[in-house]
């Protein structure tokens, strides 16, 4: 499934690349990381979090096969804010998006851009049928992010946190092709653009 998107494939948005991690980001991933909200609000994210995380990380996002993993690049000084991905667990139905945007750079709507570019990517490119997402229920910021890339709330549970060091409540969600495609065009009809993520060669 993922074996198609190599190295040097990056996604392009307004303000955002999206590019595979490099052993040359593990020291702002782990400043970024290092943050109790986030590891609070993810599954496999520890706290601490240290270099070593970052660089264990990254070596695992360059070999892995059940995932597209990607770092966040602000385009106009390319500084990385956070990180996101598609991956498929074997106990979930389909391919799941996740994302965190480093506490400096949240409330700009780089989670929402990020996630309609994993989404496009996912339905676009990957031709896949199904996303899945969960959030913690306390977190109502990533619910918001989900909602507005069309995502549909079916049902709760629970999930483990290496952070947490336990298991929180979950909301979880779903998104069908068809209703991905319906949604781009009526944002197309109301903007006259489709593409809302370009596919780009990183440099």
């Amino acid at each position: 499934m993922f074996d198609r998107l190599d190295a040097a494939f990056a996604l392009a948005t307004d303000r955002f690349v999206l590019r595979r991690p490099r052993m040359d980001d593990a020291q702002v991933l782990a400043a970024l990381a290092n943050d109790r909200t986030i590891a609070e609000n993810t599954a496999t994210i520890p706290h601490p979090y240290g270099l070593k995380d970052a660089e264990d990380y990254i070596q695992k996002a360059q070999v892995t096969t059940t995932a597209a993993p990607f770092v966040v690049i602000r385009r106009d000084d390319q500084a990385l804010i956070g990180a996101g991905a598609i991956a498929l667990r074997p106990q979930d139905e389909a391919p799941e998006i996740g994302y965190w945007i480093g506490e400096p750079y949240r409330g700009q709507g780089a989670a929402t851009e990020t996630a309609h570019a994993l989404v496009d990517l996912a339905f676009e490119q990957l031709a896949l049928t199904r996303l899945v997402a969960r959030c913690r229920v306390t977190n109502v910021a990533s619910r918001n992010v989900l909602e507005k890339c069309g995502f549909q709330w079916c049902g709760t549970g629970l999930e483990g946190s290496v952070g947490f060091r336990g298991a929180f409540p979950v909301d979880r969600f779903r998104l069908e092709r068809g209703v991905w495609a319906s949604l781009r065009a009526w944002r197309a009809a109301r903007t006259g653009a489709y593409d809302e993520a370009l596919l780009v060669a990183a440099k």
